[in-house]
């Protein structure tokens, strides 16, 4: 499942995408774009920002899988059919650990953020 539309900028230690909420999104309840669904948008733009890297741009993003979440703030949940802006900045990599912050943005007002501690899989 794919939660980025548009890779739109990385820039030093952030990246930044650009996703359209579709009615037909498993994490969609109600014609609002639920918790998962928002969590997964930030991994998987932490995850873009990393497959985007010099050396890494053969092939698909990296997989890996969540860790942890800390802070956890949600201000509001988008509807289908708007377009949420993510920015993840990495905070701290350890190993195959990454430690991000995560914020989603509607219409330029921050909607959710939270720390992500994102483990990557090695791809040999």
């Amino acid at each position: 499942m794919v939660m980025v539309d548009r890779l739109v900028e990385v820039a030093d230690r952030t990246t930044v995408t650009r996703f359209l909420i579709r009615e037909d999104n498993v994490f969609c309840e109600n014609g609002e774009f639920r918790e998962p669904g928002l969590i997964e948008n930030m991994a998987q733009t932490a995850a873009a920002g990393v497959g985007s890297k010099p050396g890494n741009q053969e092939g698909a993003p990296p997989l890996g899988f969540i860790g942890g979440i800390r802070g956890l703030k949600i201000h509001s949940f988008p509807r289908v059919g708007q377009e949420i802006t993510t920015a993840v900045t990495v905070e701290h990599e350890v190993f195959d650990a990454t430690v991000v912050q995560g914020k989603i943005f509607l219409d330029g007002a921050v909607i959710a953020e939270c720390e992500l501690k994102i483990f990557l899989i090695k791809q040999d």
